[in-house]
Formats: structure tokens, C-alpha cells, sequence
């Protein structure tokens, strides 16, 4: 047997996007610019490492077909990656799906919410991709940390004089970063906050000058800007092709966070960001890594080779190749304070990608798709600031065996891009509903919008899929685990709150009370319920074993709606049932903290009078049995009490005071 959370209002919405509210908070304290500079940390620092390993990689698979390396190669990989930053980045995420805000928030779910409210329900399938995306996101979060950190610290092979005396404490660095960044996230990041925005923007200015100075020594590079060198690529080189867009698909992981900080940031600053420092640093450096190779092809073609036949010699798998062109064509006197910084910017990177899934989480947990866990604010001031202790260690617990089980950040990037191409695959669907039911454009022009971005986001999962068995399968388990428990845990409340419907209704049961009544002491008592028709459990236990009513009885339901924050004059709602039953109605959007005490606090100007001193708040905690009639399979009813077993409690969640609630529990078959 389990207990299931108190019995408490359930949302009954969906929606999402990292949490909003910052932007005000941001104008008030230095306006445009502040929120401009804090975009470029928080918005574009996964994208912003991408260079360590995005053309790395590309060129790698170039080598390792066997054939001699040309600077046909070259072009064309360049130009892959600049057009994908054009096409995916710039065409979709800037121009097309910023402007797809639900009241000013982004991301995965708030997509979905407002494809939902195109359509006018909720169906299957939109459920299905939402969640779907929703759960990829956390394979980001999984992986994103693990290959940023590990493609920095390995910049210290390129370093002169630690070579070789680095190489076995790359491993051990990488995990003492990654152990402490997860271990100060209880500590909130209010202070490191503050040096996010300009750290990365001198990151990017450090990345474009690099680039630029291999520009200008070798300027025939400038002509893999040509789509014409792109095209000519996948022409010539058939499969390879397929195989060196997976790791082109690096270059624009991290895209998806101009819409999820969206409601944190503005669209204007996230627009002008990447237009005037992040889109040209990234171009530059790619052109000037694209460049630097150019002028090293001998040499290189010659090292693999050299490198390939001693792993032939002693039978080994796979040939190591020391190569990093983003270190290697900096000047080696700046080699160490450039690996500190691309180390500072992968931080930074990771931190962005953790507090984003501690926001998911907490959307996810009001929307109903997971069960409650505990949420802590780390400051008073910025509501996108939270912690959630399970999600932190469980991800640092992932991060960890991912670092370990690969060991480099070569063999982490087979498992990166399916992630990331699967969850973009799933907006471009929910673009696609947006365009043509809710901004009401023909179904054809929809089409011919969204065709290209499917085209190609398509033939990057397909190019991804291909390194299923390399560990692209890490982030497909996890997500269709993260699908199924969302699944189960929706399934199991919706049939848990139909079991609940069949309880007295609460209008029979006063009418019943009125020819009968009960004694009654003073003060005044809160039962919390999910639906506001029906006569809570604790209430018919109260009444069973305590045989009282209290003076004052408030029935309060909480609910979440399809808005990323509720209207001022939407929040409380205070309904006469009788004259001494108030049914109050609290109303939170899905990226709000349900905090109880303080909306009933404002609820008195609405005319509800109590003193927080004599009023207890009695929940009803129902233990859950497994029926083989649930219309549940039984691993699914015992999955879903394991996770109503574990769920943090109400009183907590709600932000009760504990010495003001009283549970009581009965049994329930699910």
C-alpha cells in the first residue's frame, strides 16, 4: 500500500516556458540593456560552446572516411554549419516562433498550450509531442554539462607542457567541476548571475577575434559562406554526407533556449543579441576554425593517417587523434587563460540548462504531469530562481555516469544531437498547428512555413539516429521513460479523481447536515479540495470521528490555468454556498508558485474574513491500493503509487503552515 499526496486541487492546464516575470524586475533596475547582457549569458551559452566540438567533429568523420581531406571538405563543412545557423536558427527561432509568445512566455510546453488553444482540446497527439519535447529537453540537461565541460578541460591537451602530463587527469577535472557546479545549486545563482551576461559576451568577442585572425591569413575561406559549397558537399559525398550532418547539428544545439527564456529576457533583447554579437562571433569563429584547418590539411592528413595505422598495429577499435582546431589555432601564450575561459563559459552553459529543467519541472508539477516534489526559492526577488533537490542530484547522478560511461567529448556528441534534433522536431509540429489554427493562415501557406524546418530537422534526427548504437540511445530511453511516467502519473489522477467524484456531492451533504446538525466550535477550518462539488474526504471524517463543524467553513479549491501567471483579478474568486460555507476559488498560472497563505491574505479584500491564528487546514490523505479494475495495467498502478508515495507533501507544496494542518486519510482502490 501507499499514501497519495493529500488530497489537493489538481491543475487542469497545460503550458510552459522557463519562469517569466524577471523582465519587469530587469527593466526596473537598468532596462534594455540589462536584459540585452543578460541574454547573452543565460539565452546563448549552450550555443555558445558549440565551436569547441560542432566543426571538431564534422572534420573528424571527413578523416576517418579514409579519403584524403581536400579544401572541398572544408568549404563545404563550414558552410553547412553557417547555412544551419541561418536556417534553423536565425529563419525559424528568431523571426518565425519568437513571435508564437503565450502572454509574453515561451518554451516546449507553452508551445504546446498554445497549440491546445488552437485546437480547443487537448488531443492524444499534442499531448504526445508536447511531452515528448518536454522530456527530450531533459536528455539536454543530461547531456549539455557533461560534453561542454569535458570539450573545455580537454583544451589542455593543446596547452604547451601538459600535453602529455594532462591526459589523465582530464576525466578526474572534468567530474570535481561538474560535482561542484551541481553542488552550489542549492545556493541559488543570484550572485554568479550577475557575471553570466558579461562573461559570455567576452567569451564571444574573444571567439570572434580569434576567428578574425585567421581570416585575414587566410581569406579564401570567406567563400564557404556560398550555399553553392554546402550543396556541392552533399552531392559529392553521398553517405558521408548523412554522416557529418549529425555532428553539424552541434553548431545550433542550444537554439531552442531563445524561446524558453523568452518570457525572462523579451523578445527585442533576444532579437538584438544574436543579430549584432552572437550570429557574427559565431560565423567568425567557424570561418577562422574552417580557415586555420586550411592551412594545416597536409599536416593533418598526414597525422591521421599516422595515428590510424598505429590503432591498426595493436588492434585497436578506434584511432586516437589528438585534434582541437579552436585551441590549437589560438597562439599558445593565450592557450591556458582561453581554455579557464571556455571552462567559465561552459559553466555557465551548464547552469542555464539546470535551472532550465528545474523551471520544466516545476511547470510540469503544475500542469499535473508529474507529481509534486519540493520546490525551494533561492531569492526574494527573482521568481525564475528556484531549486528542486530531487532534479538536481537526480541529473547530477546522470551527468556523472555519462562522463564516466564515455570518457571524451567525441563519444558524448553520437549521443547529444538526437536529443536536441527530436526536441525541435516536436515544436516544428506545434509551429505548424499554431500558424494554421490559431493565427489562421491557409493551410498550404502553413505548410510551405514549416516544410523547409521539417525538411531538415528530419534529416538530422535521421543522420543522429544512425549513432543509435554509440549512445544516441541514452537520450531515447530516457525520454520514453520520462513519456511513460508523465503518461501514468495524468492517468492515475484522472482515474483517481473520477473515484473521487463518486463521493457525496457537498450540496446533499449540508442539506443532510441542516435537518441533522452537527456541534460546532469556533473558529474556522480550510478543506482543501480538487473539486469544489464534492464534499471533501476530511470533511466526512472530521464529521465521522470528530462529530463537529467548525463556526466558519471554507471548502478552497486550486487551480491552474492555460497563462503563464493568473490575472490579478482572476485569483481569487469567493462564492457564498451558505452562510456560514465560503467555496474559494485560487487561481495560478502554470509558472507560479501555489502559495496558499498569501493569496487567502489578498482574498479578504474580496470579503473573506478569518484569523490565520484560529483556522486549522484539514487535507485529505488517501492511501492508494492497486484494483485489478483500475483501468490501469497492474506495473502501471504500481508505478503510479510509487510516485503519489513519494510526492512532496501538501502542506508544503502549498506553503501551509505545518502547525495549522491537520491530515486525515481513508483508502482508495486505483
Amino acid at each position: 500500500m501507499a499514501q497519495a499526496p493529500a488530497e489537493a486541487p489538481q491543475p487542469n492546464a497545460s503550458g510552459s516556458g522557463r519562469p517569466g516575470g524577471g523582465r519587469a524586475r530587469a527593466i526596473a533596475h537598468g532596462g534594455f540593456w540589462t536584459l540585452l547582457i543578460g541574454s547573452i549569458g543565460v539565452v546563448y551559452g549552450d550555443i555558445g560552446t558549440s565551436p569547441l566540438y560542432a566543426f571538431k567533429e564534422s572534420f573528424i568523420h571527413v578523416l576517418q572516411d579514409g579519403t584524403r581531406a581536400t579544401s572541398n571538405e572544408v568549404f563545404g563543412i563550414v558552410s553547412l554549419i553557417f547555412w544551419s545557423l541561418m536556417i534553423v536558427v536565425t529563419l525559424k527561432y528568431v523571426v518565425i516562433v519568437l513571435q508564437m509568445d503565450n502572454k509574453g512566455e515561451g518554451g516546449t510546453l507553452s508551445l504546446m498550450a498554445l497549440a491546445q488553444r488552437a485546437l480547443g482540446r487537448r488531443t492524444p497527439l499534442l499531448f504526445l509531442v508536447g511531452v515528448a519535447g518536454a522530456s527530450l529537453f531533459y536528455g539536454d540537461a543530461l547531456i549539455t554539462p557533461a560534453i561542454s565541460v569535458l570539450s573545455a578541460v580537454e583544451g589542455l591537451k593543446v596547452v604547451p607542457g601538459l600535453e602529455e602530463p594532462i591526459e589523465p587527469f582530464i576525466l578526474p577535472i572534468a567530474i570535481g567541476i561538474l560535482v561542484g557546479l551541481f553542488a552550489i545549486q542549492s545556493r541559488g545563482t543570484g550572485v554568479m548571475g550577475r557575471f553570466f551576461g558579461p562573461i559570455t559576451a567576452f567569451w564571444f568577442v574573444t571567439m570572434g577575434l580569434l576567428g578574425a585572425l585567421q581570416i585575414a591569413a587566410n581569406p579564401a575561406i570567406l567563400q564557404a559562406l556560398n550555399p553553392i559549397h554546402a550543396v556541392s558537399f552533399m552531392v559529392d559525398h553521398g553517405f558521408l554526407t548523412f554522416v557529418v550532418l549529425g555532428s553539424v547539428f552541434l553548431a545550433v544545439t542550444g537554439a531552442e533556449a531563445l524561446y524558453a527564456d523568452m518570457g525572462h529576457f523579451g523578445r527585442r533583447p533576444i532579437r538584438l543579441a544574436w543579430v549584432g554579437l552572437v550570429l557574427p562571433a559565431l560565423t567568425l569563429n567557424y570561418l577562422g576554425q574552417g580557415a586555420f584547418v586550411l592551412g594545416q590539411l597536409d599536416a593533418l592528413n598526414i597525422e591521421y593517417a599516422l595515428a590510424r595505422d598505429a590503432a591498426r598495429a595493436v588492434g585497436a577499435n578506434s584511432v586516437v587523434f589528438n585534434f582541437s582546431p579552436f585551441f590549437e589555432m589560438a597562439p599558445e601564450i593565450i592557450r591556458l587563460p582561453l581554455v579557464v575561459l571556455a571552462t567559465a563559459a561552459t559553466v555557465i552553459a551548464s547552469q542555464a540548462v539546470i535551472s532550465g529543467a528545474f523551471s520544466l519541472t516545476q511547470q510540469a508539477i503544475q500542469l499535473g504531469l508529474l507529481p509534486r516534489m519540493e520546490i525551494r526559492r533561492t531569492s526574494e526577488t527573482q521568481a525564475g530562481q528556484i531549486y528542486i533537490p530531487q532534479i538536481n542530484w537526480l541529473l547530477l547522478a546522470g551527468v556523472l555516469i555519462l562522463t564516466l560511461g564515455f570518457g571524451s567529448s567525441t563519444r558524448l556528441a553520437a549521443a547529444y544531437g538526437i536529443a536536441i534534433t527530436g526536441e525541435m522536431l516536436m515544436s516544428t509540429i506545434m509551429v505548424f498547428i499554431v500558424l494554421w489554427k490559431l493565427w489562421k493562415r491557409p493551410l498550404a501557406l502553413a505548410l510551405v512555413i514549416v516544410a523547409p524546418f521539417a525538411v531538415i530537422e528530419s534529416i538530422f534526427l535521421a543522420s543522429n539516429l544512425q549513432r543509435v548504437w554509440n549512445g544516441g540511445f541514452v537520450p531515447i530511453l530516457l525520454a520514453m521513460g520520462l513519456v511513460v511516467l508523465m503518461w501514468t502519473w495524468v492517468r492515475g489522477t484522472r482515474l483517481l479523481a473520477e473515484t473521487v467524484r463518486r463521493d457525496e456531492p457537498l450540496a446533499k451533504l449540508f442539506e443532510t447536515l441542516s435537518h441533522h446538525p452537527p456541534h460546532r466550535v469556533r473558529g474556522a477550518a480550510i478543506f482543501l479540495t480538487g473539486d469544489p462539488d464534492v464534499a471533501p474526504a476530511a470533511l466526512m471524517h472530521n464529521l465521522k470521528h470528530n462529530q463537529v463543524l467548525h463556526e466558519q467553513i471554507i471548502i478552497l479549491t486550486v487551480k491552474t490555468v492555460n497563462a503563464p501567471r493568473a490575472p490579478e483579478n482572476e485569483r481569487v474568486k469567493v462564492e457564498d454556498f451558505l452562510p456560514d460555507v465560503k467555496r474559494v476559488t485560487l487561481t495560478f498560472g502554470f509558472m507560479e508558485t501555489p502559495n496558499v497563505v498569501k493569496a487567502l491574505t489578498e482574498a479578504r479584500k474580496h470579503g473573506l474574513k478569518f484569523d490565520i491564528m484560529k483556522t486549522s487546514f484539514f487535507l485529505s490523505r488517501r492511501t492508494i491500493v492497486p484494483s485489478e479494475k483500475s483501468g490501469m495495467p497492474l506495473w502501471q498502478d504500481h508505478l503510479f503509487i510509487f510516485l503519489a508515495r513519494n510526492a512532496t507533501n501538501a502542506t508544503d507544496f502549498f506553503h501551509i503552515p505545518s502547525g495549522r494542518a491537520v491530515e486525515l486519510g481513508n483508502q482508495v482502490m486505483v
